[in-house]
């Protein structure tokens, strides 16, 4: 057990660590939500960014019509998606994640920096002056981040209401479920066969195989034989643009994408290059 002084959370005391033998590990599924890129989606709805991503579509796509028909569609599948995801890059960019405090900027952590320095001084010289500057310091910072939280919260209020008067539904509910919500720290639990909660990360990995490993490994069941289907039906011909465009303009947008992450919105604002 040793005292830490490198987290500064403004107090007398100092935190206590200890030394663990394993450190806890992070499960797949939440290393994979790292790696899932997240487009902002939100800039297709400006004319001249979605005219720049159809152009950036349109160029990449050009490089394809000399792709040979007889060449595997799996390696033609990837160039496309390969082509889509780097125009979405160029003209859209990456959305950035949000923050517990989006107001909660550089300026802050320089205030943060005058009132480590101080502390710092205080403990170096803890007379009456320094004592005195500590106090004004923390004053000063404990104002400044009201302040910044209050005007913050006024901008997020006007935007509620921008979204109210133009009618634009999903952002208006997006903002007022922030503000219902608020800050929801994540509880990584699991029950095991008996029912009695499992805090600990291994025993979590652990009770997800032994699931998944009875759910999907089965035995006993017949193996079911192949038998050939004979229809009448003629060979259903293939569709026409037309009908691709049709489809495509019914794709819902606001979906959760597959496993090739390209949402519905991007191959709808991609325009005719996508689908001919």
């Amino acid at each position: 057990m040793r005292s830490f002084r490198g987290a500064d959370c403004d107090t007398d005391h100092y935190l206590v660590i200890a030394k663990v033998r394993e450190r806890l590990a992070v499960s797949k599924q939440a290393a994979q939500r790292f790696d899932r890129q997240r487009f902002n989606l939100r800039k297709l709805n400006e004319p001249e960014v979605r005219e720049q991503y159809q152009i950036e579509i349109t160029n990449r796509f050009a490089a394809l019509e000399n792709l040979d028909d007889d060449e595997d569609v799996n390696r033609n599948w990837e160039n496309i998606k390969e082509n889509i995801q780097t125009s979405v890059k160029e003209s859209l960019g990456l959305d950035e994640f949000k923050q517990n405090k989006p107001w909660f900027d550089d300026e802050c952590l320089g205030f943060l920096d005058q009132r480590k320095w101080a502390k710092i001084q205080w403990i170096q010289d803890p007379s009456q002056s320094s004592v005195d500057n500590l106090n004004n310091v923390r004053h000063e910072v404990s104002r400044h981040f009201r302040n910044k939280k209050k005007a913050y919260l006024r901008a997020k209020i006007m935007e509620i209401e921008t979204n109210n008067k133009i009618q634009n539904v999903r952002d208006l509910y997006r903002g007022i479920s922030d503000f219902k919500k608020g800050y929801q720290p994540r509880c990584n639990i699991a029950k095991d066969e008996k029912g009695d909660l499992v805090a600990d990360s291994h025993g979590i990995v652990a009770r997800w195989r032994k699931y998944f490993s009875q759910l999907f490994n089965v035995h006993g069941v017949k193996d079911v034989e192949q038998a050939e289907i004979h229809t009448a039906e003629p060979l259903v011909p293939e569709p026409s643009a037309s009908e691709v465009e049709l489809a495509i303009d019914k794709l819902k947008s606001h979906k959760s994408p597959g496993i090739d992450q390209i949402l519905a919105e991007l191959i709808k604002a991609g325009g005719r290059t996508i689908y001919l």
